[in-house]
This record gives structure tokens, C-alpha cells and sequence, in this order.
């Protein structure tokens, strides 16, 4: 019940984490939660609060603030599939955790960004150029976001049906061609919270290995690359595709 085939056999929208381990997790954190007065929602909030304590500890440039960021973003995960299963199980399911869920991600995700620019300055004592490079960062993770949600509201305000997997799918071959590439490589990830935590901890080690900040600068540019890239492909191909039609 708490995760039918609906759930798991979702082919873009679980995380590839779900399908290695989170998923066997989260099970038993839902049948502890599940005896308590705690809501789907609640768990929602907490991780609101885990993903936004995640890019808080990320702006202390330091080793032990980079693990700690991949547990916290690790731990919102976990938080992700809890609150889902905790709602299916009790029946509650509704239209404000779905809202919550998207909040969660769109700030921790943007946040996350934001916080490496942070990070790469040196600190909030040091705040310069790489702050507001992270900020591009964080703007362009959160246009990304727009750009998929938008693709709803218009439908809806036009009086379409709610889109499709089918109209995804980008009608120009050349367009199909790299949406075929990016599911074969997908550097489009790299932009997600467990991505990024990884990613931080592998920057720090050469922040400490060459007593510099190179490793997080060099994953600052890396990562606002990555989301300017996936930002403009995406709202080509939902130009391209049927869902605006």
C-alpha cells in the first residue's frame, strides 16, 4: 500500500536513490512515524527544514560542514518517501502535500546553489563575486522548476487536460536525439540536492588536498553551467513537444 506500482515503476520522477536504497529505508522510518500524531504533512515541513539546515551548514567552507550537508540531504530524501507512504497508508493524500513537497525541493535545490557561492567566497564574511555567481545558480534552478510547472498552469488555464508522458516527447528529431542523450548521460542530476551533496564532499577533499577553495569553485562554475544548459533545453523541448497543445 505505501508503495504500489504507481509509485515505483515512475520512470523520471523517482530518484535514483529510491530505486538503489531509500525505498527499503523508508519503510521502516514510516511504520515508526506511523504509531505517532505526526501528519503526512509534518514530515513535509521537517524536510523543508532539513533541506534549508542543508544549505545553511554548506556556506562553512569546511570538510566537516560538506559531510554533514550529503547526511542532511541524504536525510531529506529519506524524509521525501516517508511523508508519500505515511499519506497512502492513512489515506490522506491531498493537493497541499503535493504543494509542500514542491517547496521542499525547490528551495533546498535552489538554496543549495546559492549556499556554494557562499562557500566559494569563503563565507558569509567574505562575500563577493562567487556569492552572486551562486545566486545565477540558484535563479536558474528555480526557472527550471517554473518552466515544468507552467507547463500545468497553462493547460489548465486554457482548458487542456492534464499533459501526458507522450507529450513530452519532442516532435523535431534532432530534439528527440538529445533528450535520448541526457537519459544516457545525465549531467542534468548533478543539480539535484543528493547530487550536489556528493559532489560538495568530493570539492572539499581537494579544498583540503590543495589548501585552496579551488575544488568548490570549480563546482560552483561546473553546477550554474549545468543549470543554465538544462534551463534552456528544457523550455526548448517543452516548445517543442505537445504538452502546450
Amino acid at each position: 500500500m505505501c508503495q504500489p506500482e504507481t509509485i515505483m515503476g515512475r520512470v523520471s520522477a523517482e530518484h535514483w536513490t529510491g530505486r538503489l536504497y531509500m525505498r527499503s529505508l523508508s519503510l521502516h522510518l514510516t511504520r515508526a512515524l506511523l504509531p505517532t500524531r505526526i501528519t503526512p504533512n509534518g514530515v513535509t515541513w521537517l524536510m523543508i527544514v532539513t533541506g534549508l539546515a542543508a544549505a545553511a551548514l554548506l556556506t562553512v567552507p569546511a570538510l566537516w560542514s560538506a559531510v554533514a550537508v550529503l547526511a542532511l540531504t541524504q536525510a531529506q530524501m529519506l524524509l521525501d518517501c516517508s511523508d508519500g507512504e505515511i499519506a497512502r497508508w492513512r489515506g490522506t493524500t491531498g493537493a497541499a502535500g503535493i504543494y509542500l513537497d514542491r517547496i521542499a525541493h525547490y528551495t533546498t535545490e535552489a538554496g543549495l546553489l546559492a549556499a556554494l557561492g557562499v562557500r566559494a567566497d569563503g563565507g558569509f564574511d567574505a562575500v563577493g563575486g562567487w556569492t552572486t555567481w551562486g545566486l545565477v545558480g540558484a535563479a536558474l534552478v528555480l526557472l527550471l522548476k517554473a518552466e515544468t510547472d507552467l507547463v500545468h498552469v497553462a493547460r489548465a488555464l486554457s482548458g487542456l487536460p492534464p499533459v501526458t508522458d507522450a507529450a513530452a516527447v519532442p516532435r523535431p528529431a534532432t530534439l528527440r536525439g538529445l533528450r535520448r542523450v541526457a537519459a544516457f548521460l545525465p549531467f542534468h542530476r548533478a543539480i539535484g540536492s543528493i547530487e550536489v551533496g556528493l559532489l560538495t564532499v568530493v570539492a572539499a577533499v581537494v579544498d583540503v588536498a590543495t589548501a585552496s577553495l579551488a575544488g568548490t569553485r570549480a563546482l560552483s562554475v561546473a553546477l550554474v553551467v549545468v543549470a543554465a544548459l538544462v534551463a534552456g533545453g528544457h523550455l526548448l523541448s517543452v516548445l517543442a513537444s505537445s504538452r502546450l497543445r
